[in-house]
């Protein structure tokens, strides 16, 4: 069950970043294989001029709708990865929401004893989960 964070500057609609979200998540359900009904995104925009992105050394051209999604995730292998960060790219570029040089995915594990959905419990240690 994937947490996602998708931050951006203020180019977008409300509606271009539900699509955005949607489109994440359907590469989460499809690629990272998350259970359906699982759905944790956080949506943050910020003013232009917030998110400095610089290409490191790769040729990148990045404009003010530069858009970084965070994962953070368990159990997931490189392939697994390496597919969602071209899936990503290829969907949010193919919808008109993100240019590819503009999106910055990063993917970090956790265990199981890192999460609480809440009632202040571990509920993948005490077996509700």
């Amino acid at each position: 069950m994937p947490l996602v964070r998708i931050t951006q500057q203020d180019v977008c609609t409300p509606e271009e970043s539900r699509q955005m979200a949607d489109i994440v998540q359907d590469v989460m359900l499809e690629l990272f294989a998350a259970p359906p009904g699982d759905r944790y995104q956080i949506l943050e925009t910020l003013p232009v001029g917030s998110i400095i992105a610089e290409d490191t050394g790769l040729g990148l051209e990045r404009s003010d709708g530069v858009v970084i999604i965070h994962i953070t995730q368990q159990g997931r292998g490189e392939e697994q990865k390496k597919a969602i960060y071209a899936a990503l790219s290829e969907r949010l570029a193919a919808a008109g929401l993100v240019r590819e040089d503009d999106l910055i995915v990063s993917v970090v594990e956790n265990g199981h004893e890192d999460w609480s959905f809440g009632r202040g419990r571990a509920q993948f240690l005490t077996g509700e989960l």
